[in-house]
């Protein structure tokens, strides 16, 4: 992935990964376009950032369908899709209720993404360069107990974007995996509080570095992110898991 001149959508762009990506990309010399169910939330950042803006609700296929339309008309250079979608719930599957939450978030987190690829893919393919961007997790390959749903759904995401590689090999359509650590963020309560846990522009930062580094990456892994992705490939996987659940 080339890290200027691209036109980039982002949905979810409003906040945490999402927000501090689209900045750092725009400073790179991008155009960049997030989006969000909350107009007042892009228009405040339309018009402090100078980002072009699209409303979207990825867990409503009708919505998907008409940001990518709205999108291809405004934006037809449109290159890099970076398909995030993350929502993390605390779960207990010894009570019945949890399957509320779980429902919830296969809707956001595997669904959301699926609609986005569906929705963008054939136009990504007709670019002269084009790239997928899909944002999995550390969890994905070392649990946390009480995030049962979430952490299967990055790794639904981690295989996703592997098979999808294999499918656009043959065509421009670039797919890079990110694959955060635990972030300061505010994705559930506290966690933007746990000095463990990555700041976010550290994250992004380094995160940037790798893809102007690497271009031809498939998968962008920092430092943090090593022990979990790698714990059951190291022999280190029941250590690694005692580790993330003490905390």
């Amino acid at each position: 992935m080339d890290m200027q001149g691209n036109t980039i959508f982002i949905p979810g762009g409003t906040s945490g990964i999402g927000l501090s990506l689209a900045l750092h990309l725009k400073e790179a010399g991008n155009t960049v376009v997030i989006g969000g169910r909350r107009a007042e939330v892009l228009d405040q950042l339309a018009a402090v950032h100078g980002l072009g803006t699209v409303a979207i609700d990825i867990t409503d296929p009708a919505s998907v369908l008409a940001a990518r339309d709205a999108l291809l008309s405004d934006y037809p250079e449109l290159n890099v899709l970076i398909a995030m979608a993350g929502i993390m719930v605390a779960e207990d599957v010894t009570k019945p209720g949890f399957i509320e939450a779980a429902e919830r978030i296969v809707n956001t987190n595997i669904l959301g993404p699926l609609r986005l690829v569906s929705a963008f893919t054939e136009h990504l393919q007709s670019r002269p360069q084009a790239t997928i961007i899909t944002v999995s997790s550390g969890l994905a390959h070392t649990p946390l107990r009480i995030t049962p749903s979430y952490n299967g759904s990055k790794a639904f995401i981690h295989l996703f974007s592997e098979s999808i590689r294999l499918q656009l090999a043959g065509t421009r359509v670039q797919v890079i995996e990110l694959c955060p650590p635990g972030l300061r963020t505010d994705l559930m309560p506290g966690q933007s509080q746990v000095e463990a846990f990555l700041p976010l522009e550290d994250y992004v930062s380094e995160t940037m570095s790798l893809l102007a580094e690497n271009p031809d990456a498939t998968e962008i892994l920092v430092e943090r992110v090593k022990p979990l992705r790698y714990s059951e490939v190291n022999g280190a996987y029941e250590q690694t898991i005692a580790l993330v659940n003490s905390r």
